[in-house]
């Protein structure tokens, strides 16, 4: 059994700093317990240099490698959940936010005679009907949740 590296565990998790090399915080460069690579240490350092030690938001930013953009975020996502607000959240929609009653009162009635499922076809008809573009995949799935319930 092979032991995973910290690098390794940081990519899988999402939280690998993608420009280790831009942070130019002194306390980062020195090998121990401050590691660029960590993209959350770096995020607090960073809130926790502009808070605690005075330096202005651009230039903790600058300091730091990210942009003032990203500083802004990171204390926006720390004040809302705290450290956990700085761990990476997966992107895009939480849900099939597309397929509201509308839509699927439509898919439902232009199911097959049989209950066959023509996800395509059916995802053209949303797009021509409603004007709404949604995956057929989208379609199937929430035809398959429905049929669960």
């Amino acid at each position: 059994m092979t032991k995973e590296s910290k690098p390794d565990r940081l990519r899988q998790m999402g939280a690998l700093n993608p420009k280790p090399e831009r942070v130019r915080a002194p306390w980062f460069r020195e090998a121990g317990f401050f590691d660029p690579l960590d993209l959350v240490q770096v995020k607090y350092e960073m809130l926790r240099h502009a808070r605690k030690d005075g330096t202005n938001k651009a230039d903790a930013a600058a300091l730091f490698g990210l942009s003032r953009q990203t500083y802004y975020q990171a204390e926006a996502a720390f004040e809302r959940d705290g450290m956990s607000g700085l761990l990476p959240r997966t992107r895009g929609p939480k849900s099939a936010h597309k397929l509201t009653g509308e839509v699927m009162r439509l898919v439902e009635e232009h199911l097959d005679a049989n209950g066959q499922l023509q996800a395509r076809s059916l995802a053209d008809l949303v797009h021509a009907r409603l004007g709404i573009s949604v995956h057929p995949r989208s379609i199937e799935r929430a035809v398959a949740r429905k049929k669960k319930r």
